[in-house]
């Protein structure tokens, strides 16, 4: 299980006391509660080592749940009926006495507690906002309407959620890797088996299919030293890694699958999720966005079903071209000696699943919140990482790319097709959700590029 200290649980308790209050409007829930659920769903993704794609997953259809209350209670903002693929109409509870800020965060929390394997970890946090409402004056009535709400909405969801074919998955036979030339291949120090290799197969939320944003392909393996792959390989394995680079790679790691060599043991390191990463982003910039809490809930929405959609394209490639990895390629073909500064993760190399999912979701965020958002990013304090600066969303989305190259885990090729594939997806997310298509995917790219000087 996960274990916090007392001091942890108390200033937990003290910041949920600041997200029930009565002021000027009544039974009022503050729109940071949101972060805190999709914070504590990180916590149970690391303690579950729940997958990048499968955590973009879990997000998603809690954020839907609150996004649906709020559709329901606030005429500024529409259900997702009728805009994504095959989603139901959701049934208003017959409920009287209710905060439909407290029912969302409920349904956040209700939805994570039934979809994530560990979920019941969920309930003292939950127990914790309850009772911090009720410290703040809400009455007894409105407290179980709401939870009466959260949960008419948490069970129509949740069958939404079932019908994605996820559960299908385990049907499928085994993935075995191709021990081809050129093709991925499980590297150390833990060499996993394949993570999610038939993602694509399930239901994306706005996607036509998976194959929708096929990027160019990948530069053809060759042993030859004249060859656009042999070029790739040198640079990776010719990059001096600059101190700023390396604090670049270890800022964007992200991998839950990260071991650490301790004598005879490999010990599993605590990482969060690219996707976990970048909704610690989202609550950073709509608490300084002052956002109120229906917005707050349409843009973290949003960003969820971005990284939904963006991991679905991202992987449909990856097991597609099965590329090999930089440590594999590099120790058999220049120096077997080698090793990257990141250690690298259990799946194909092309693309890269960073710069899909983090240019899918900074063009969102700066699509909600505006161009030259400067923020601080401090959602790897927790781990360690002091926090880094950024001048926009944008800036930020190529820093991640980036920093898969200077970890040396991905070629350039990847880097740079990853991010125009989450513009993409960006776009088309925005889209489908009602707006108005922002710039190309190589205006965007060049934009990121530029800010992030």
């Amino acid at each position: 299980m996960i274990k916090f200290s007392k001091a942890a649980f108390l200033i937990a308790a003290i910041y949920l006391l600041g997200s029930c209050k009565k002021n000027e409007k009544p039974d009022y829930v503050s729109p940071q509660a949101i972060g805190q659920v999709t914070s504590r769903m990180t916590d149970v993704m690391i303690h579950d080592v729940t997958n990048p794609p499968l955590s973009a997953r879990f997000f998603a259809y809690a954020c839907l749940a609150g996004y649906e209350v709020v559709a329901q209670n606030d005429t500024a903002y529409k259900s997702m009926h009728g805009v994504l693929n095959e989603f139901p109409e959701i049934q208003k509870p017959s409920v009287e006495a209710y905060s439909y800020q407290l029912a969302a965060a409920l349904a956040m929390i209700e939805t994570a507690k039934k979809m994530q394997p560990s979920g019941a970890l969920h309930q003292k946090f939950q127990d914790q906002l309850i009772d911090s409402c009720r410290h703040a004056g809400f009455s007894d009535e409105v407290i179980a309407g709401s939870q009466e709400y959260a949960s008419a909405i948490t069970m129509q969801i949740l069958k939404y959620a079932k019908a994605d074919r996820y559960n299908r998955i385990s049907n499928f036979p085994r993935y075995e890797p191709e021990k081809e030339a050129g093709s991925w291949y499980p590297t150390p120090p833990g060499y996993f088996p394949p993570v999610e290799p038939f993602f694509k197969t399930i239901r994306a939320f706005t996607l036509d299919s998976s194959s929708q944003f096929r990027p160019a392909p990948p530069a053809a393996f060759s042993e030859s030293k004249k060859s656009e792959f042999f070029r790739l390989m040198k640079m990776n394995y010719d990059d001096q890694k600059q101190p700023e680079h390396r604090v670049m790679a270890a800022f964007w790691d992200c991998n839950p699958f990260a071991l650490e060599n301790k004598g005879h043991l490999l010990v599993g390191m605590k990482k969060i999720s690219p996707g976990a990463h970048w909704m610690g982003i989202t609550a950073i910039a709509c608490k300084q966005a002052q956002s109120d809490f229906s917005r707050t809930m349409l843009v973290t929405t949003s960003v969820a079903i971005g990284l939904m959609d963006g991991f679905m394209a991202c992987w449909d490639e990856k097991y597609r071209s099965n590329r090999i990895r930089p440590e594999t390629a590099i120790r058999k073909y220049i120096d077997p000696s080698w090793q990257p500064f990141l250690q690298t993760p259990p799946f194909p190399e092309y693309l890269s699943g960073h710069s899909v999912i983090s240019s899918a979701a900074a063009l969102i965020l700066t699509h909600y919140l505006g161009d030259h958002f400067a923020y601080t990013d401090t959602v790897e304090e927790p781990f360690g990482l002091k926090p880094r600066k950024f001048k926009s969303f944008l800036a930020a989305a190529q820093e991640s790319g980036m920093s898969r190259f200077y970890g040396g885990i991905h070629f350039m090729d990847a880097v740079v097709n990853g991010q125009k594939q989450g513009f993409q997806v960006g776009n088309w997310v925005l889209q489908t959700l009602g707006n108005k298509p922002e710039q190309s995917a190589d205006e965007l790219m060049a934009k990121a590029a530029l800010e992030a000087q």
